[in-house]
Order: C-alpha cells, then sequence, then structure tokens
C-alpha cells in the first residue's frame, strides 16, 4: 500500500514499512522471524506470563483510494498518514512507563538517516518526564541485539549535528550499548536488560 506523509510534498509517495507485513527472510539471522515480529512475540509472552504490558503503536492513516478486485473483496491502495508517526513501542514495565524505537540494521553503521530527528526528540521527553526510552536495534549481519540507551543516542546525535559523523559504528554499540539475549520464549529477553540497565530507577 502506498503511503503520503504530511509534510507538504503532496505527490511525495512512499512505501509505509510500519504497516503489517510478510515475514522478512533473515538468511543471517537465527531469530527466526522478522525482527519486528520477534519484538511482537517478545511482547506477548511478556503480557501472558504478567511481566509487562507493552504493545506496538498503530500509526493511524487516511484513506483516499481503495480498490475492488472481486465484489466481496476491498483492497487499500493508497492512504496518507494523518500525523508524523513518534515510536514504534510503548507501554508500562514494573510501574514504569516504557518507549522505544525498533530499527534492523543490514549495515556495520546505523546511520541517523534511518531515524527521524522528532523521533530522537520524543525518547528524549520521555526521559525528561520521569519514563525508560532506548533503541533496540538489530544488526542482522551480526545475528545480535542491543539495547541503545537515549544517552548514548543522543550524544552521537549531537555529534553528528556539530559536524561530526553521521552514523554510529556497531563498536559503538558493542561498547555502549547492552546486549539483549536471542531465544525461543521470549525470543528477545530485553526485559532482563532493561533491569540490569535501569536497576537504580527501579529500586529508589
Amino acid at each position: 500500500m502506498q503511503i503520503k506523509y504530511p509534510n507538504g510534498q503532496k505527490n511525495k509517495i512512499i512505501q509505509d514499512s510500519s504497516l503489517p507485513k510478510k515475514t522478512k527472510n533473515l538468511k543471517k539471522s537465527h531469530l527466526g522471524v522478522s525482527f519486528e515480529d520477534a519484538i511482537n512475540e517478545s511482547n506477548k509472552y511478556y503480557l501472558e506470563s504478567n511481566r509487562a504490558v507493552i504493545y506496538k503503536k498503530p500509526t493511524p492513516i487516511q484513506i483516499v483510494k481503495v480498490e475492488y478486485p472481486s465484489r466481496n473483496k476491498a483492497k487499500i491502495s493508497e492512504a496518507y498518514y494523518k500525523t508524523p508517526s513518534t515510536t514504534d513501542y510503548n507501554g508500562i514495565y514494573r510501574g514504569k512507563y516504557i518507549d522505544f524505537e525498533a530499527k534492523s540494521c543490514h549495515e556495520k553503521r546505523f546511520a541517523f538517516k534511518n531515524i527521524y530527528p522528532h523521533q530522537i526528540d520524543h525518547l528524549k521527553r520521555i526521559k525528561e518526564h520521569g519514563g525508560i526510552s532506548f533503541l533496540l536495534i538489530e544488526f542482522s549481519i551480526y545475528n545480535r541485539v542491543f539495547i541503545f540507551p537515549i544517552e548514548s543516542l543522543l550524544k552521537y546525535y549531537q555529534l553528528s549535528l556539530n559536524g561530526g559523523e553521521k552514523s554510529i559504528p556497531f563498536e559503538i554499540f558493542e561498547n555502549e550499548g547492552f546486549e539483549v539475549k536471542i531465544g525461543f520464549r521470549p525470543r528477545l529477553f530485553y526485559l532482563d536488560q532493561i533491569d540490569e540497565i535501569y536497576y537504580d530507577f527501579f529500586n529508589k
């Protein structure tokens, strides 16, 4: 389905990567499913085990064109985002608000062009208001997943705005990120890392 962003460029049409899609074939990953599906399955497990309530945020769209390939079937072929999306996931964990953006990186560096400035600003505001915010990133070529705290993301983003590198190398994620264990149930043990990173925060 084609999506038009509400940025004044009415003729610019892009493919919406946030809408449900078929599972990607990650040949170099042992996740077995797409990164998004792995997160969703993990969140479902956390919900069923009553550990956390975390959901993928729906993106509001305005339908502008519908096709009818047959009498009893309708297909949305064109739509607009009503508002720019913020981040991918939010919810409650151990009495704290949690909000994060998820990215799958297929290179050895994560480029800032792959995340919108308003998303970084949103994560910053969550932290300022007492919540937990971070980037959850998969490096598919290494089959490794990291939590990258908002503090580190902001540091390198600010450097990029001041003439520094426009991307973050994988080694930085190894040094400043927190690696997430990949398993089966859940597929991503990212809440275990949240417990470690924010131990003092939870035990005030």
